[in-house]
């Protein structure tokens, strides 16, 4: 169990996926094992979020600049470079309510190039208060964790809800030894499917508790 928190804490960190790509991972998990508690990894998934953030706010901006002009690095260093001088003017933008609340924003409504990353080196190319950037910006990683989570829950209900029916109208005409028009009976053995290791734990957590109970 203690490695599927593990796995969503690293992903969580990682850069453009971040937050935004780890709770739909951790909906998986819970779909695919009840025990896995989302609570939790909500809490595991955000503070991963926030651990880069003082180092890409003290020190991105001055590796990126060493970085921009060399050879083998140059152009990845460039692109983010460009990305955090991108984030800086949408920053200013759409700082009508206050610069910081922008921030938050910005961090928080999970759309293509925002996130705690590029937010975060947006403040610093900006030259703001890095106390209330990293306020505005954890505001913005527990904002965008409400909207995926509320987003990852309701795409595994449609899901489910959607994929149950069509299996079970194949049964009734007899159609289960022809391809399936949705290949699982629910969106747990659709989780098993896609993290293979799920359906060995999962299994495994099934027949203990089974003994318990027999007990």
């Amino acid at each position: 169990m203690l490695n599927k928190y593990f796995y969503c804490f690293v992903i969580s960190m990682v850069p453009l996926i971040e937050l935004r790509g780890a709770i739909p991972i951790a909906q998986a998990f819970h779909t695919a094992d009840p025990a896995f508690n989302m609570l939790a990894a909500y809490i595991i998934i955000a503070i991963g979020n926030m651990i880069p953030v003082p180092i890409i706010f003290f020190f991105a901006r001055r590796v990126l600049e060493w970085g921009a002009d060399k050879k083998v690095i140059g152009k990845f260093f460039s692109f983010c470079l460009n990305k955090g001088h991108k984030g800086g003017e949408k920053l200013k933008a759409t700082a009508g309510k206050g610069l910081y609340i922008a921030l938050l924003l910005f961090v928080g409504i999970p759309l293509p190039g925002t996130g705690a990353w590029t937010g975060t080196l947006a403040a610093s190319f900006l030259d703001m208060d890095f106390k209330k950037s990293v306020l505005a910006v954890l505001g913005g990683v527990a904002l965008a964790g409400v909207i995926m989570g509320v987003l990852s829950f309701a795409v595994a209900s449609g899901v489910t809800a959607i994929g149950y029916p069509v299996i079970q109208s194949q049964v009734r005409e007899g159609a289960e030894e022809s391809a399936p028009l949705f290949p699982f009976r629910d969106l747990r053995s659709w989780a098993e499917e896609l993290f293979p290791g799920l359906k060995a734990e999962t299994k495994n957590g099934r027949e203990n508790e089974e003994e318990g109970n027999s007990r």
